[in-house]
């Protein structure tokens, strides 16, 4: 749910003003304020770019990966090279995925070159994702250009060559042929930990990734090596690896479920270190078992709080069973805290935008769509074509029988609805209980696009007007004589407008 302040940018970033839209995208980007939700943060933060917003580039470039981008490449693509000439390799990277990941991309040679430049910073930085393209490059997919000779020229190519290897094997699922490479590398990375005496060895991000893997492969829970390739590389810093440990100590499941084929007594403090730490760079999972963790009886530090806090972090990553439980849980509680219907329909439709049944029959509980034929589409079937002239004469009247078409709204609640305080996002919040004795508080929500942009042209009809009774539009029984005279207009005779009520 969005606070008045919140509001407030966005009605500013509607209006175009790209400090709104830039603020607005750094809120959804790091989740302050209002849910985390890296696509919307990308909407406005697109927004901004196009009007030369220099920071806007650089946040999409410093946190905005590919597989988000990938969809919108051509629009995004200057971006990210703006953010990399202003020295972020990462947004490289990510302009190196875009342009030479599809030959077809782009038939600019000048985009390319700047493409394989960036990448070959990536491969210099070590990041793993650059490798991996490399060695596609190495492997001669499609027309362009191989930049394996630029690893010659820093005298690093046979490890290029090697790990180029690596990154083939795995990427197809071939793990055999990966632990044939790899596993060698590994164990000579743990027997130089064992020598050396010291807590860890330096690392860098390559032999990482690398014990990372072979931990994957060997199954850390079962096998005494690859539990010594997991220790090593969650303190190298993978987060995949931190996972894996967190859960063999907790002796649990990505799910949050004890594993009776792992022995011993659980040791949920180092559990919750490992997962912390995995939970801090991004994983979902590690967040939804840190809240199974806080409510089990048998560990000391047992929170409820901690437990729900927990649970919103994967969530807000997109973790669905997450997400769900979230839902339940703020429409349990509706009762307890002002506004937890609304945050109930938010993360239950991210819930089921991603699959869940569960989702979905509970928002057909929590917010049922209208009945074909109410009192809504009914007098939007009489206004018919002479609506537009009304959008005219009245406009506040003809977006409210507008509203009314689209939210399936009773005539009390087109009438009375507080247009501004109405719009949740993802929802309508539609509650007239303060004017109207009969009215009931309740939910409509925002399935479509065109539904959102129906309501955006509802909102800049009434963005300088006070929906209140004491506004321009005077109370109910002003607004309905209106509305009655209207229809009379129409054609509509008294006996059917009391019908249709």
């Amino acid at each position: 749910m969005a606070n008045r302040e919140t509001l407030g940018l966005i009605k500013g970033a509607r209006a175009g003003d790209v400090a709104c839209q830039l603020a607005l995208g750094r809120l959804y980007l790091f989740g302050q304020g209002v849910p985390r939700s890296l696509p919307t943060a990308l909407h406005w933060l697109t927004r901004a770019a196009q009007e030369d917003s220099q920071e806007a580039c650089m946040l999409i470039g410093t946190h905005v990966p590919f597989e988000l981008a990938q969809p919108a490449a051509k629009v995004l693509i200057p971006y990210y090279e703006q953010a990399f000439d202003a020295g972020l390799v990462q947004a490289g990277l990510v302009l190196a995925q875009l342009v030479l990941g599809n030959a077809a991309s782009t038939t600019c040679e000048i985009l390319r070159a700047k493409a394989r430049l960036a990448l070959d910073a990536a491969v210099r930085a070590g990041l793993p994702d650059a490798q991996w393209l490399l060695s596609m490059h190495d492997g001669g997919v499609g027309d362009a250009v191989p930049v394996i000779s630029h690893a010659v020229e820093y005298g690093n190519d046979a490890d290029a060559f090697l790990h180029a290897g690596l990154e083939r094997a795995w990427s197809t699922g071939d793990h055999v042929a990966f632990l044939a490479q790899g596993l060698p590398l590994a164990r000579e990375l743990l027997q130089r930990q064992a020598a050396s005496g010291a807590r860890t060895i330096a690392l860098d991000a390559q032999q990482v990734l690398l014990l990372s893997r072979c931990a994957q492969v060997l199954a850390p829970g079962g096998d005494a090596e690859g539990w010594q390739c997991c220790e090593l590389a969650a303190h190298g810093g993978d987060r995949t690896a931190q996972l894996e440990l967190g859960l063999g100590y907790a002796r649990m499941d990505a799910h949050g479920q004890r594993l009776a084929t792992r022995n011993g007594a659980a040791n949920f403090k180092r559990a919750v270190r490992w997962l912390t730490q995995a939970g801090e760079q991004g994983l979902a999972e590690a967040w939804f078992v840190l809240s199974r963790i806080y409510t089990k009886p048998e560990f000391s530090q047992r929170n409820v709080v901690e437990a729900h806090s927990c649970l919103e972090r994967a969530a807000d990553l997109g973790h669905a069973p997450a997400q769900l439980e979230c839902g339940m849980h703020a429409w349990r509680n509706r009762r307890e805290s002002v506004n937890s219907d609304v945050r109930a329909a938010y993360w239950l439709l991210q819930a089921q935008a991603q699959g869940s049944a569960e989702a979905e029959a509970a928002l057909a509980r929590i917010a049922p769509r209208g009945e074909p034929g109410d009192w809504g589409q009914w007098a939007a079937l009489q206004a018919g074509s002479p609506l537009r002239q009304l959008e005219q004469n009245q406009p506040l009247l003809a977006a409210r029988l507008e509203l009314a078409r689209w939210f399936h709204l009773s005539r009390a609640e087109a009438l009375l609805l507080d247009v501004h305080g109405a719009d949740q996002g993802h929802c309508l919040l539609i509650d007239i209980s303060a004017t109207h004795g009969r009215g009931k508080r309740r939910l409509a929500l925002i399935r479509t696009a065109q539904e959102r942009q129906l309501l955006d042209q509802v909102v800049r009809v009434f963005e300088r007007v006070d929906c209140g009774v004491t506004g321009p539009e005077g109370n109910y029984r002003q607004r309905l004589y209106r509305l009655k005279c209207y229809l009379s207009d129409l054609g509509v005779t008294q006996e059917q407008q009391f019908l249709a009520a």
